[in-house]
């Protein structure tokens, strides 16, 4: 995988990342938004296992197999934050997904990383669209969905357990059709 926009660069995970994605999944955000990152990943080596086997899939164009990328601002190449896509289970449907650095926000670069990634997943394969399901209290995130081009279709309620990674019982429900 590799995606130049006007200022950054896409491209596979490598096992340089490993610590800034580590001190990433600590950020306040990512903590109260996607909790399950650091469940498991206690010192940077955790992420070992987990690049590796994103390594072995980057040649796979299967959208429906979650991948991940790293985000990297172009001239550097420290990872800033992550994109990827896969079958999200709990409705069936390929998600993209975006997080950066906290460090980074305001800058839009999710929102650039997000509709690059996007553009590269409809030119890969037949998907007639892709989704976002995001915390209806994640306003951030929602405006990084709009800015990418994604549309908000709906506000769903979760019945019964909340999604996983979400802090209200409501999530946002955004398209991008082909």
């Amino acid at each position: 995988m590799y995606i130049e926009t006007e200022r950054l660069v896409i491209r596979d995970l490598e096992p340089k990342d490993k610590f800034a994605l580590f001190c990433i999944i600590y950020q306040p955000g990512m903590l109260r938004y996607m909790p399950d990152w650091a469940e498991h990943n206690a010192v940077p080596e955790d992420f070992d296992g987990w690049i590796e086997w994103h390594q072995s899939q980057k040649d796979s164009t299967d959208m429906f197999t979650a991948k991940r990328y790293a985000v990297v601002r172009k001239g550097e190449d420290e990872l800033i934050g992550s994109v990827g896509m896969g079958l999200n289970d709990d409705i069936n449907q390929v998600e993209l997904a975006y997080f950066m650095d906290e460090n980074c926000a305001g800058h839009g670069y999710a929102a650039e990383a997000a509709a690059a990634l996007a553009k590269w997943c409809f030119a890969v394969s037949s998907l007639p669209y892709l989704v976002l399901t995001i915390d209806e209290a994640n306003a951030p995130s929602r405006r990084t969905a709009e800015k990418a081009g994604f549309v908000l279709k709906e506000i769903r309620e979760s019945i019964g357990e909340k999604f996983p990674n979400m802090v209200s019982q409501r999530y946002c429900y955004y398209r991008l059709d082909r």
